[in-house]
């Protein structure tokens, strides 16, 4: 009876309270994708992505009824750094669920202008100099961006009830808000008892915000620290969940058990340690992610002690030296940095493999029956001989030019000889050569269904496109790449161009195993290396993956992204026709930055990869 009465309590005096309205609220999960192609519309970073911001508790003066009720403290203030626009995990601020979900799209608008970049101006002036711009480029924004400051302001404490100083603060605030660009700055808080300003939900940021790069998000591992397996995946990337502020501790001395590790500083809260192993977690508590939430800022340390868990992460790894054979020295190829605007000579070595005890083999029998009809549909794309009219010479006449000089002959045309009667066959060639790069990361090594993870899907799919291509005659490679950091880029070579397609390359095929990270923008540049030596008039990269660009350092990040991008450019600057297949659901977040909206696709049912891979190659190979 106490929890129903308690429970009724906190329900009516949180609606009370106001500033809280969950039956109008709108999650981010529910309008992420239009905010990202919204947000792109609008002039934004294209590789930016869409994800969630973390609550943050903001210090500003509330009403006695919120304090009453414990509501309103925290809030997550839209931002946009260097990784992604992170806006609130839910908006409910307003009443009405129109109002909320267009703050989502006025956000998105608002972090479009360069003018939020411009950090040498104060919060306030660059919020009123990006809502200008923005209402002056998009005028149609105007009528929900008037109703979005009205229902804003009903929300805020008037100045009347404020102390002085933060009194001329809020006023400032609201004529910034109604009337954009009149406001040079805040007016200075004069009491030690004074409150900084309360939040304006229809602005990015806070006062006294600093540029951050992005370049690795609050709490990221650093050194050798092992993010999780593999880097990518075939499931939702970013659902929306909440993000935490992160603070770097040292790792707490707790060798005398029976002494309580605590800081001084923690006497009027309460926290805990709780050691993690952040690569793998073998007895994962089912209440850690509950308490994570709870808490508002995550303290990362490391031990520098080994765990089971790693030694397992270890043991997944293929051995270089039992599977492969390296071909080579290795090759030096240049790496793109966006945050120097470069491109770093010979930043990657990449180590060509060959499949060291890979046996021939025949197609597995599941695959016999559907190769063999995709052989046959295949065949029909295959170089013809085609007949060439009005040649000197052929085995056969051509009857309309043996007509056509009967009756110049007739009607007195003498100059008309006898050249041109015959009927020729030439061979017809439909100058095609394809490679196909696929992913081979640890996290292909996932399952997808009960007797199927993804690397054995992406096997399937190109022993059946392989064998959908030697039916066409077509020339093709197939290639596979994982990667351990920039020094060690996997390259596995298992049907190079001038090798017929049999069982030796069938083994190769059934032999793949996943391992390692996916150091993406490497291999394209390989593979556009090889593929442009072809002489082909038309040459396609196509590439298997499962997720983003990642690896154990720096490339876990934007910089995978846009390195990524920049080996797609030049692949294309040299006459290639780059195309991605991925089933990662969430690859349209990501994709169309790198490939173009046109140079994708998604297959959200990995087992459909084997069936639709031959098809997919035949549409983008059709000639006019």
């Amino acid at each position: 009876m106490e929890e129903w009465v308690g429970g009724l309590w906190h329900r009516f005096i949180t609606r009370r309270a106001g500033g809280h309205y969950p039956e109008a609220a709108v999650a981010l999960g529910e309008v992420d994708k239009t905010l990202g192609i919204l947000f792109r519309a609008f002039g934004g970073d294209g590789g930016l992505t869409v994800s969630a911001a973390a609550l943050e508790t903001h210090g500003a003066r509330r009403t006695w009824l919120k304090r009453l009720a414990g509501s309103g403290e925290r809030t997550a203030p839209a931002r946009r750094d260097g990784e992604a626009l992170r806006l609130p995990p839910e908006i409910a601020c307003f009443p009405v669920r129109e109002h909320n979900r267009d703050l989502y799209l006025w956000l998105a608008g608002l972090a479009a202008s360069p003018h939020t970049e411009d950090f040498s101006q104060p919060w306030i002036v660059r919020n009123q100099r990006a809502a200008v711009d923005t209402l002056a480029r998009y005028p149609g924004l105007r009528p929900r961006y008037a109703a979005l400051v009205a229902a804003c302001l009903a929300e805020r404490i008037a100045p009347e009830a404020l102390p002085p100083d933060e009194a001329a603060q809020e006023a400032a605030l609201r004529r910034a808000l109604t009337t954009p660009g009149t406001v040079d700055g805040l007016p200075p808080l004069t009491s030690r008892q004074s409150r900084p300003p309360q939040p304006v939900p229809l602005w990015l940021g806070w006062p006294g915000d600093t540029p951050d790069d992005g370049s690795r998000p609050p709490g990221a591992p650093t050194g050798d620290a092992l993010p999780p397996e593999g880097g990518g995946g075939h499931g939702k990337a970013d659902d929306g969940k909440r993000r935490h502020k992160a603070e770097r501790e040292e790792a707490p001395d707790n060798e005398d058990a029976l002494m309580l590790c605590f800081r001084a500083e923690s006497l009027l809260s309460w926290a805990e340690y709780v050691k993690v192993n952040r690569p793998t977690d073998d007895e994962p508590d089912p209440q850690a992610a509950q308490a994570a939430n709870d808490m508002e800022q995550l303290s990362v340390a490391q031990d520098g002690q080994t765990t089971a868990g790693r030694v397992r992460f270890d043991l997944d790894l293929p051995s270089a030296a039992e599977d492969d054979a390296p071909l080579g020295p290795g090759i030096p190829l240049p790496e793109w940095d966006y945050r120097k605007n470069a491109l770093l000579p010979g930043h990657v070595r990449l180590q060509p493999l060959l499949a060291a005890n890979a046996a021939p083999a025949p197609l597995p029998e599941a695959l016999v029956r559907p190769a063999k009809k995709l052989r046959q549909q295949f065949a029909a794309l295959a170089p013809q001989r085609r007949w060439l009219k009005q040649q000197p010479d052929g085995p056969e006449l051509d009857l309309d030019a043996c007509v056509r000089w009967q009756a110049d002959r007739r009607a007195g045309h003498t100059g008309s000889g006898r050249d041109g009667l015959y009927l020729a066959q030439v061979p017809q060639a439909r100058e095609l050569a394809c490679l196909l790069l696929a992913d081979l990361s640890l996290s292909t090594d996932a399952w997808v269904s009960d007797h199927q993870r993804i690397v054995d899907v992406i096997r399937d799919g190109l022993m059946l496109f392989a064998e959908a291509l030697a039916g066409s005659g077509d020339a093709f490679g197939i290639y596979g790449f994982s990667s351990l950091k920039r020094g060690n880029v996997r390259f596995h070579v298992l049907k190079d161009f001038a090798e017929p397609y049999g069982d030796i390359p069938r083994g190769r095929l059934q032999a793949i195993k996943p391992g390692y990270y996916t150091r993406m923008g490497a291999a394209i540049r390989q593979s556009a290396n090889i593929l442009a030596e072809r002489r082909e008039k038309q040459r396609l990269l196509l590439i298997i993956t499962d997720g983003k660009p990642n690896d154990l350092d720096v490339y876990d990040s934007r910089y995978g992204l846009e390195d990524t991008r920049a080996a797609v450019f030049e692949a294309k600057r040299l006459g290639l026709q780059p195309f991605c297949v991925t089933v990662d659901r969430e690859g349209a977040d990501y994709l169309p930055h790198l490939f173009g909206p046109a140079g994708y696709t998604v297959i959200r049912n990995p087992d459909d990869l084997p069936r639709r891979l031959p098809l997919l190659y035949a549409q983008l190979t059709r000639q006019p």
